[in-house]
């Protein structure tokens, strides 16, 4: 069942991640986080190994992103 349907529930997670990071929302990296979490259960799950290295790299690069974030930070800046 994880290896059926966690996968849809991954996808939509991705994307509203992605619709919240593109709008500077301050909690689209913490989203990020959460869906990594949801990651590695499939991974494990579907014996699909080859893809925690990305799973644990998104999950860094997300952590970091999400504290790194200032809400008082222009945009023209990045």
């Amino acid at each position: 069942m994880i290896v059926t349907y966690l996968p849809w529930l991954m996808s939509a997670m991705t994307i509203w991640m992605t619709l919240l990071a593109g709008n500077n929302h301050p909690r689209a990296w913490a989203v990020g986080l959460v869906n990594q979490i949801f990651w590695i259960t499939w991974i494990i799950a579907s014996q699909t190994w080859g893809l925690i290295p990305m799973s644990i790299a998104l999950g860094i690069v997300y952590a970091r992103n999400h504290f790194k974030w200032n809400p008082t930070k222009n945009n023209s800046d990045v």
